[in-house]
């Protein structure tokens, strides 16, 4: 049904409960997962000053390094990951990936870490504008 589902997180509760969702789905459907972190260049700027290069370079390590650890829980239920860290507006960058390594299916959570609104600003705009089915968790 699924062969590559994309998985964008931001280390939030809402992303991790979508990950494990996604878990579940790839494992009932032999499908690899593919996981995405965006660091949002809206909150802190694109890397050109020497500080704000900084920020962006600390949160894409702090990016990678739980790209690592999911890929870790995914791998230990045998399934195949694929890992992307990249910067820019988040709900950008994730339409624009599902549509690059052509997703079957976007899973991501209701709302994200910045967010206490019921359905998140990122959320929100990757349902409205994104052309691959989308499944909140």
């Amino acid at each position: 049904m699924y062969e590559t589902i994309l998985v964008p997180t931001d280390g939030s509760d809402h992303a991790d409960r979508a990950f494990d969702s996604a878990v579940a789905l790839a494992d009932r459907s032999d499908s690899s997962l593919a996981l995405l972190h965006v660091v949002d260049t809206g909150t802190i700027g694109e890397p050109a000053l020497s500080t704000t290069e900084l920020a962006v370079g600390q949160r894409e390590d702090d990016g990678t390094a739980l790209l690592k650890r999911l890929a870790q829980r995914a791998r230990d239920r045998g399934i195949s990951t694929h890992l992307h860290n990249c910067h820019g507006e988040p709900s950008r960058e994730i339409r624009s990936y599902a549509d690059e390594i052509e997703a079957d299916l976007v899973v991501m959570g209701y709302q994200g870490r910045d967010h206490d609104r019921t359905l998140g600003t990122v959320t929100t705009q990757v349902v409205k504008a994104c052309e691959r089915p989308v499944l909140l968790v």
